[in-house]
């Protein structure tokens, strides 16, 4: 079976610490695959918070999520808080992709990495558009 890798980039320009809730914790005892996307959101909307935008407004475009990847390093329990560090990489005309190292914040761990593709979007249109000049200049 062949096997995602991810390759993390030399620096990160946004980190957060996030909270395992019980509401994360699959059958298993451990942070569930649905609810490791959901805390990717959040992330998500701390980093855009962070610059100054939102997901429905960055200089005028909103950005939908055309694809999500995701490689497990270890297990993250209730309790526990993960360090999310998030870095912007292969930018497209209408596209980059978001990349996320998810480490438990207290021992330093790997959890996961996660990368998601983004698309900047004309709701009103329903087309992609271009990615705003000043997004580029604010994360590099």
């Amino acid at each position: 079976m062949a096997r995602i890798k991810i390759d993390l980039p030399d620096s990160f320009v946004f980190s957060t610490t996030i909270p395992v809730r019980i509401t994360d914790i699959n059958y298993g005892g451990h942070l569930g695959n649905d609810a490791l996307l959901s805390i990717m959101h959040e992330a998500r909307l701390q980093f855009l918070t962070y610059l100054g935008y939102s997901e429905i407004n960055i200089e005028g475009r909103s950005i939908i999520m055309a694809d999500a990847a995701v490689v497990y390093k270890s297990e993250a329990f209730y309790g526990d808080t993960l360090r999310v560090e998030i870095a912007v990489a292969d930018f497209g005309r209408v596209n980059c992709d978001l990349v996320y190292r998810i480490s438990n914040a207290e021992s330093g761990k790997e959890i996961a990495r996660v990368k998601t593709g983004i698309v900047f979007f004309d709701y009103n249109a329903r087309k992609p558009v271009s990615i705003p000049e000043g997004f580029r200049k604010k994360i590099r």
